[in-house]
């Protein structure tokens, strides 16, 4: 407790340098997220709602950061790096796996969740339970991700593929009859589950393990000891599962409780294994 008061007090001023020289950001913060993730990161009338925005919300406050004095920018999957190098960003919070390449760039806090790779079908299909199931069948993924291809060789390898520009267009692939599963982590098809109004359900039975870190310049583990204080507080006063609930509400969704929550410690001495997907 001594310790998180002391890092809470001084958190301001260590912190208050990340601020943008551009004059609509001075004293401000600037967080990456996603802005097209339902129930993760989504711009939705000028807000920010999802899970990494309620992470990124509770970690902004625990620096001594007022909602306000948040700017939240859209980080793509493939200028995530770039946008951390750059200075663009401070900080990005957006389904940004621990991995040992993205390592050799940035560097990282957390895991503040633990994702697995899992399946999106219609409501009711009993058909699917699991990638063994999907021999024969039609499978969807975003172009540019790994997830149907690691179906293909690892489980059923007569598994039709089918790519779309990103998830929600492979979410209305499966409503029309398109295709019978889409696959990528298990929250994001959670939100996209969150999202349909009851017509589309997560399998349930994660077949891979994704550890979601904080994304920061290269060298600041000042920064990613602060931020990992922050996410174990909000696991540890209830926030953290509340979001959860709030973000996937309707779905019936739990996390792998076998790895959720999570414990942060990534970018003090004590990293998480890191994935290579």
């Amino acid at each position: 407790m001594i310790r998180r008061a002391l890092a809470a007090a001084c958190a301001v001023a260590t912190v208050v340098s990340l601020a943008g020289c551009g004059a609509s950001e001075e004293g401000k913060i600037r967080i990456g997220i996603k802005f097209d993730q339902p129930g993760l990161g989504f711009k939705k009338s000028g807000t920010y709602v999802g899970f990494d925005v309620d992470v990124a919300k509770y970690i902004a406050r625990y620096l001594g950061y007022s909602e306000d004095q948040i700017v939240f920018k859209e980080s793509p999957s493939k200028q995530r790096e770039a946008m951390l190098q750059n200075g663009d960003v401070d900080m990005i919070l957006a389904t940004y796996s621990i991995t040992a390449e993205r390592k050799n760039t940035v560097d990282f806090a957390g895991p503040y969740f633990v994702a697995g790779q899992d399946l999106l079908v219609r409501k009711g299909d009993d058909s699917i339970q699991g990638p063994e199931d999907l021999d024969g069948k039609r499978l969807c993924t975003a172009t540019g991700t790994t997830s149907a291809k690691n179906v293909k060789e690892k489980f059923a390898g007569g598994v039709q593929l089918m790519e779309q520009p990103g998830f929600a267009e492979c979410a209305t692939a499966l409503f029309s009859g398109i295709v019978d599963a889409v696959t990528t982590d298990d929250i994001i098809l959670a939100g996209l589950a969150s999202a349909s109004r009851g017509r589309l359900e997560v399998v349930g039975k994660p077949f891979t393990e994704e550890y979601y870190g904080v994304g920061i310049k290269k060298g600041n583990s000042e920064l990613a000891a602060k931020i990992n204080d922050a996410i174990n507080q909000m696991i540890e006063d209830g926030s953290w599962q509340r979001a959860i609930e709030d973000n996937t509400a309707g779905t019936g969704y739990q996390p792998n409780a076998k790895v959720n929550p999570p414990h942060a410690t990534e970018g003090e001495g004590h990293d998480v294994i890191a994935t290579e997907e």
